[in-house]
């Protein structure tokens, strides 16, 4: 029987509440404490969040015996030093997208992982939804493929702040963030999953105050086919996301969390998909985390498609 993974938290933003509200359907799991360098703000949020356990001595929550696994949702610019902080202590890791800015340093991370004897992944929730995998399945029906568009574009209401002259970690670039980062990796990870590395690839970003990338573009070349892809924190789109083959076209509702899809065949075929999956998508990676804590599993493949989207991500900054 396995045993239940006892999970601190690192980070009070909205994605650490969703971490929390996924992990309690998952039951070989438990949140038992949240961490804030604020012991004010930690005891709020763990009051906040129903978590029974609060701390503001990273050091001391390290130690304890009391803690099996961390999940990190810091800024993205201390993922890194974070995450290699919790190897060390011999915990295992899940660290929020993007584990970190650069394909070699999370292959160091790797490396550390691996000799510490403690499992390290990436929360790269679509890559783990089912969902996903469906939409792979339909994919052979589209003949040979010709082109693909990818998105996600949402404006942040963090934005105004920036426009006001405010710094924000989510925009500032010291901290890793911008668009591409915070919401472009995702139809880039997609696109890893579903088709591999791309050959090449061309890129163009829209800079804001501050120096991030607010909005971006990229296109990347594969044999025969492109894949054009878009994200942006500075405005907001509902497109759907399209996968073209010389037979039909395939879309889809949304690149980090699909539930419908539809496969328009050129003999006038239609069917329509429906991916039905919980509330709350974050589960899967939850599971996944899960299943290779318990086994000491191998995360060697969700390891390779976290270094594969990071080297786009790096071709994209290197030319746009």
């Amino acid at each position: 029987m396995a045993t239940m993974i006892r999970i601190a938290t690192i980070g009070t933003s909205t994605i650490t509440r969703s971490f929390i509200d996924a992990a309690a359907s998952v039951p070989e799991v438990a949140v038992t404490t949240v961490f804030s360098r604020d012991a004010q703000r930690s005891a709020e949020f763990a009051s906040e969040t129903g978590v029974a356990g609060s701390s503001s001595d990273l050091d001391q929550l390290l130690a304890s015996s009391d803690i099996d696994a961390v999940y990190i949702a810091s800024p993205n610019g201390i993922h890194g030093a974070q995450t290699l902080e919790v190897i060390e202590a011999g915990k295992h890791v899940l660290v929020e997208k993007p584990a970190v800015p650069t394909a070699a340093e999370f292959g160091r991370l790797v490396d550390a992982a691996s000799g510490a004897g403690v499992i390290l992944l990436e929360a790269m929730r679509n890559c783990y939804d089912p969902a996903l995998f469906e939409l792979a399945e339909l994919i052979p029906d589209l003949g040979v493929l010709r082109r693909a568009s990818l998105a996600y574009c949402q404006r942040s209401a963090r934005y105004d702040k920036v426009l006001a002259g405010e710094r924000v970690n989510i925009f500032d670039p010291a901290m890793a963030g911008g668009a591409l980062l915070d919401l472009g990796v995702y139809p880039i990870a997609a696109m890893v999953r579903l088709f591999g590395d791309p050959s090449r690839v061309f890129a163009a970003s829209v800079s804001i105050p501050g120096g991030a990338d607010g909005a971006g573009v990229a296109l990347a070349v594969y044999d025969g086919f492109v894949v054009d892809l878009s994200y942006s924190k500075i405005t907001a789109s509902d497109r759907v996301n399209e996968i073209q083959g010389e037979l039909g076209t395939l879309t889809f509702d949304h690149v980090a969390e699909p539930r419908s899809a539809r496969l328009s065949l050129l003999d006038g075929t239609v069917t329509d998909h429906v991916f039905d999956g919980p509330r709350n998508n974050m589960v899967h990676e939850i599971r996944r985390f899960a299943d290779l804590v318990d086994s000491l599993g191998d995360a060697s493949p969700d390891h390779a498609r976290t270094l594969a989207t990071m080297r786009v991500v790096e071709l994209i900054q290197a030319v746009g």
